[in-house]
């Protein structure tokens, strides 16, 4: 039964068997078949086509899919199966990687049958994606440690490590120790995205806030609290805040703050804020390490632990924060690629199988890769 506009259609086919006389045959008896229907197909190839588009491009699980098409679970999933096999292959090489990882389900407890003890195992999946070109996810691996990203990378061509020249991540150790690994990507520069510094100075900000209440009031944040009305615009940016927001946010937050750490912690978020400014306009080597000095001296002068913190953290990524700065090169892309991945999970409800799920991820987060490539296959010379 195939899809035709609101209803199905039956197709039946009654096949002739043909038998053959020749002694050197080696078959001696086959049925009718043509290159849509093979032998010992029940589907038409548009039938296992358009399923699995289905699931692969529209971001449909394999279970509605099979019920929409009137097929079974194994059929549809035989088709995503094709499909795979079919558009995906091995990644071409890009100049810029992105590096990134997302959850594949929630916390479990698992008992160690040795010790007896109760460990906590986070399921994670490390992506990578292509942000020079438009080939989307390259590829997924279990696990967020420098070793699953050291085996992914070693299972590509040598050219292909070796036309890397940017790898871009999140403030992570064990994805800057794995793209450090001697001899593994010669030519490539680590760059920090500049949204995830904002991203912990922000994260600063909001710990001193709630220490400070809870200091203060012996509780956590509410309503009444100017600090904790105020926590949104304690994290925009100065500039985007209307004067009399800002001088709303900045009264209220002083006359409730005796300590005065709330709106240090701010001092020094905007200070780290203007420095990247600076540095993405061009500005002087000496200029942006002055700047650089100022913050780290507003921090170490405040005596407070969130901000010792992030200085120390941003001393430690400053020369891939200043890769971003030059170049420009932003893990945005990868950020919006792991939207699709949650998508997809929450699509299928989860998966079991790990390479069922990668099989499916990669598939709706290269869609727009396979139509480009296609639309060029089918246009004239």
């Amino acid at each position: 039964m195939e899809p035709y506009g609101e209803g199905f259609i039956s197709i039946v086919w009654h096949k002739r068997r043909w038998r053959c006389v020749e002694p050197l045959c080696g078959r001696l008896s086959f049925t009718e078949s043509v290159p849509e229907v093979p032998a010992r197909r029940r589907t038409t190839g548009r039938l296992r086509r358009a399923a699995g588009n289905a699931v692969g491009d529209a971001c449909r699980c394999v279970a509605e899919v099979a019920c929409a098409f009137g097929l079974s679970w194994p059929t549809a999933h035989e088709a995503v199966i094709e499909l795979a096999r079919r558009e995906l292959g091995e990644p071409a090489p890009t100049s810029a990687l992105g590096i990134d990882e997302t959850r594949r389900g929630k916390p479990r407890w698992n008992q160690d049958p040795e010790s007896g003890r109760w460990l906590r195992t986070d399921a994670w999946d490390t992506g990578f994606v292509d942000l020079a070109g438009t080939q989307g996810l390259l590829g997924q691996v279990e696990g967020r440690t420098s070793a699953c990203v050291v085996d992914w990378l070693q299972q590509r061509t040598p050219e292909f490590r070796a036309g890397i020249r940017f790898v871009a991540i999140d403030p992570a150790a064990v994805y800057a120790k794995a793209v450090r690994t001697p001899g593994l990507l010669p030519n490539a520069v680590l760059v920090v995205d500049h949204f995830y510094v904002v991203a912990l100075a922000n994260a600063a900000v909001t710990a001193v806030r709630r220490r400070v209440i809870w200091d203060q009031e012996g509780r956590r944040g509410r309503k009444a609290d100017p600090a904790w009305a105020n926590r949104r615009r304690l994290l925009t940016g100065r500039q985007r805040l209307s004067e009399k927001a800002f001088q709303a946010m900045f009264d209220s937050v002083i006359a409730s703050d005796t300590t005065d750490e709330i709106l240090t912690a701010w001092i020094a978020k905007e200070e780290l804020r203007n420095l990247l400014a600076l540095a993405r306009t061009g500005a002087s080597k000496s200029d942006v390490a002055a700047r650089l000095h100022s913050f780290y001296s507003w921090c170490a002068g405040s005596d407070i632990d969130e901000l010792s913190t992030l200085a120390t953290t941003v001393e430690t990524w400053w020369p891939a924060i200043l890769a971003f700065l030059h170049t420009g090169i932003t893990n945005a892309r990868t950020e919006g690629l792991n939207r699709l991945v949650k998508q997809s999970k929450r699509s299928a409800c989860g998966y079991r199988n790990s390479a069922n799920g990668h099989r499916r991820i990669r598939l709706i987060c290269t869609r727009n890769h396979r139509a480009a490539t296609a639309t060029s296959r089918t246009l004239p010379p």
